[in-house]
């Protein structure tokens, strides 16, 4: 989402009065008789002072997206990251800037006008006075703007033309690493939890058809009004963009999260999403036995096992999202 720069409530100022402060010295130096420089003079600094101070607000406002006009991610997206309201909120007081500033300098331009030239400079710094006030009265929405800007500027660029496959599941069992096999994206991968902070996305393309995956942030078993900031963005990508649902199983634990947990986190998703969920026990090298797995496996549909940091059983899940992709566009 692009914000432009935001400029601080003193940068602001600074800009419309340097600029009128020019505009003034361009009157001085014309043919305007002697009895008639001093009104135009603070006239042109009214003018300018007041136009510039709305250009910088509508130059924010024109080049912020409505958030109403974009699709349901980016509209979940903002609302995770910086709350969708509180943006609104921000957006409505600079309009309220803009419209206020128009109509006060209608208003001082007819009293410079009116004055008498020795007071024309009187009207001039009162009208600056009034933009200053307004100015500094939006100075709050101003730094959220900025907030905003700086929060979203890493927002993922989503192709919503390709397949595209969302991979899930508990922090560290493999999600990142398979994420590298399939793709040659290269998200972030260690060995500790969270390391996927933001949405990853990595494409490939198979028979002349492209395929999107989209790594999220690992989610953990429990309700989403307990969700922390990074796995409701994980909740979005799994509402919106989902043609499929990779879920992944650490068939080792050494993620630190047992199988019971992880079969319940699936449950939980399959429960609240209506997409398809291909499922994937990765890790297969670090198991001694598959008889552990034996009754999680009985509970799904032909579960892929995979090792996906040595590249074992990575084609089995390409083969298996071709076939998804089939069927989707014979629908």
């Amino acid at each position: 989402m692009f914000i432009p720069t935001v400029p601080t409530p003193d940068e602001m100022l600074d800009k419309s009065f340097s600029r009128a402060k020019k505009a003034a010295n361009k009157v001085r130096t014309s043919k305007i008789p002697r009895h008639q420089k001093s009104k135009k003079t603070e006239e042109a600094r009214i003018k300018t002072a007041f136009q510039v101070t709305r250009d910088t607000l509508n130059n924010l406002l024109d080049k912020t997206p409505q958030v109403e006009e974009l699709h349901m991610f980016y509209q979940d997206y903002i609302d995770v990251m910086v709350g969708v309201d509180e943006l609104k909120k921000s957006l409505g007081a600079l309009n309220w800037a803009v419209g206020l500033m128009t109509k006060l300098e209608n208003e001082f331009v007819f009293k410079v006008r009116r004055s008498r030239p020795e007071n024309a400079a009187n009207v001039r710094k009162a009208a600056f006075g009034r933009i200053s006030s307004i100015v500094n009265q939006i100075g709050k929405e101003l730094d959220f703007l900025d907030f905003v800007k700086q929060k979203l500027r890493n927002m993922p660029t989503i192709d919503f033309e390709a397949f595209t496959i969302v991979i899930a599941g508990f922090p560290n069992v493999g999600k990142s690493t398979l994420l590298r096999q399939i793709t040659p994206a290269e998200p972030k991968v260690a060995d500790y939890p969270f390391t996927t902070h933001g949405i990853q996305i990595g494409h490939f393309e198979k028979k002349w058809k492209k395929y999107q995956i989209i790594d999220t942030p690992g989610l953990l078993d429990r309700p989403i009004r307990d969700m922390n900031n990074i796995e409701l963005r994980a909740m979005v990508a799994l509402e919106h963009l989902a043609d499929v649902i990779l879920y992944i199983f650490d068939a080792s634990e050494t993620s630190g999260y047992p199988l019971d947990a992880q079969m319940r986190l699936y449950e939980e998703i399959e429960h609240v999403f209506d997409t398809p969920i291909i499922n994937v026990f990765n890790k297969m090298d670090l198991v001694e036995s598959n008889k552990y797995l034996e009754k999680y496996i009985s509970k799904l549909d032909e579960p892929l096992m995979i090792s996906a940091s040595k590249g074992s059983g990575v084609e089995l899940i390409i083969n298996e999202l071709e076939e998804y992709n089939g069927r989707k566009e014979s629908y």
